[in-house]
């Protein structure tokens, strides 16, 4: 693989990451904001789209922002393992970190932050 590419793109301030230009892709939508395009054969990740990326990067008085990964309930349970084994390991893992959130004993969300946002920060 190589260097991944960042496109951010000012107008619809999206950032998009794309690790196998051209590749075709199938398009699961992590959330509002969060477009994972994913070689399903093969089951590995070809580019990331965050939109809203300006908004999302920021930090705010207390730290990064977390956004719930809700579109991981609407896939299939062999389709929901695979993203999650991609969204975990490199190089997504370099830009993602996925945690848990647990608001109550009997009920749990799979969250994601963007990391180092500082690095990633539109010119």
């Amino acid at each position: 693989m190589n260097d991944p590419i960042f496109n951010y793109d000012e107008v619809s301030d999206t950032l998009t990451i794309s690790f196998f230009p051209g590749e075709s892709a199938t398009g699961i939508e992590l959330n509002d904001n969060i477009l994972l395009r994913i070689n399903k054969q093969k089951q590995y990740a070809v580019s990331l789209s965050i939109f809203n990326y300006s908004i999302l990067a920021q930090k705010t008085e207390v730290g990064l922002r977390s956004l719930p990964l809700t579109g991981l309930q609407e896939l299939s349970d062999a389709l929901r393992k695979t993203v999650l084994a991609i969204l975990l390991n490199k190089p997504l893992s370099d830009i993602l970190a996925v945690s848990t959130y647990t608001p109550s004993l009997s009920e749990s969300m799979l969250i994601a932050t963007i990391h180092d946002s500082a690095l990633l920060a539109p010119a």
